[in-house]
């Protein structure tokens, strides 16, 4: 958002850079219209406004040992449903969703994030619908949306579309990182319902829509389009009173790839009980309509569930209270055991 793409307009023998495809005025008027969204979301960390060449800000006050967390990541294959079906305001959630919540299993603060917006010709309307969603996702997150790049590519990409990055900065107490080394044997697994497949696993979505030959109707496009859950603020609240061991955002890969990337330890597993949560009705509709075998859904989607904690038996407790308290659903879905564990009906066991 701090400007359209940064080639010097060219003239020579009456052509012009709008002639090229790239409208230099559309990028300054997309910007005239997202200021007062990215000006809702400022911290007083920021210094300076919209426009510049680079974003600054200081670091949060409060951290003795302040360690700065990035996150980088996009919204992939959703938006070509979103742009299929004219539906871009929820997009920037996802988005924004999908790097505070990796900043955040690491006890994290978000506070800053940036956006890239590529498309092959600037359509002001649809950049807007956006870039405003950007801007909630960013207030849900209690991160300032600081800045960003609009790029015009003619010939690029087809005629309407476009892709989307998202760029996030985060700060942590070194002390009270949370890398998994406090994670054993005994402590228990707590979920945090997700709104949908959040933003992982459209390829396949895609397909069985394909293979399927089916028009989503309005109520099936609001369960694929559902925006990414944010997690941050309650999370955030919940760190303040219990001894977090360790955090996973289910994402790309399911459980199967994910809960693996917290284990600082050999010997030691995730038994989840799949059978302990309702999953929302989308999944079930893939799973039918698509023919996808369990291990193939745990694998791809989240199925549910889009943020586990893992604390100890003691704090089960303190923890579901805290989350509740908060408007959260958590349920207790599984264990940390040894790797060798046998499993029973409706159990998985991921190491």
């Amino acid at each position: 958002m701090s400007g359209s793409n940064s080639d010097t307009p060219y003239k020579n023998g009456g052509l012009t850079y709008k002639d090229a495809g790239v409208d230099i005025e559309a990028g300054a008027q997309l910007i005239e219209r997202i200021a007062p969204a990215a000006k809702a979301t400022r911290r007083p960390e920021l210094l300076g406004g919209l426009g510049g060449f680079a974003a600054m800000a200081e670091l949060p006050e409060g951290y003795e040992k302040p360690i700065l967390v990035t996150g980088a990541d996009g919204v992939g294959t959703k938006l070509k449903i979103a742009i299929d079906y004219n539906r871009h305001e929820f997009v920037g959630q996802d988005l924004v969703a999908m790097c505070v919540n990796d900043v955040l299993v690491v006890g994290a603060e978000a506070f800053l994030f940036l956006d890239y917006y590529a498309t092959g010709k600037l359509d002001i309307d649809v950049a807007e619908r956006v870039i405003k969603g950007i801007a909630h996702g960013c207030s849900l997150a209690g991160c300032a949306l600081a800045g960003g790049e609009t790029a015009e590519m003619p010939g690029f990409y087809s005629d309407g579309e476009y892709d989307l990055a998202g760029f996030c900065v985060g700060v942590v107490e070194k002390a009270k990182i949370i890398d998994g080394t406090k994670v054993s044997i005994g402590d228990r697994i707590i979920g945090l319902p997700s709104s949908g497949p959040h933003s992982n696993g459209y390829s396949l979505i895609r397909k069985v829509l394909e293979n399927s030959e089916l028009v989503p109707d309005e109520t099936l496009l609001d369960e694929l389009l559902a925006p990414t859950r944010i997690y941050v603020k309650q999370v955030r609240e919940l760190l303040e009173s219990v001894d977090v061991h360790g955090m996973v955002h289910v994402t790309g890969g399911g459980f199967y790839e994910n809960i693996p990337r917290i284990f600082s330890h050999d010997g030691i597993a995730a038994l989840i009980d799949v059978d302990s949560w309702q999953r929302p009705s989308v999944f079930s509709w893939l799973q039918q309509a698509g023919n996808i075998a369990e291990q193939e859904m745990l694998t791809t989607f989240n199925c549910g569930i889009g943020l586990l904690l893992i604390v100890a038996e003691d704090d089960v407790e303190a923890t579901l209270e805290a989350l509740s308290d908060q408007g959260e659903a958590p349920t207790q879905i599984g264990t940390i055991v040894a790797a060798d564990h046998q499993t029973e009906a409706g159990q998985i066991l991921v190491q």
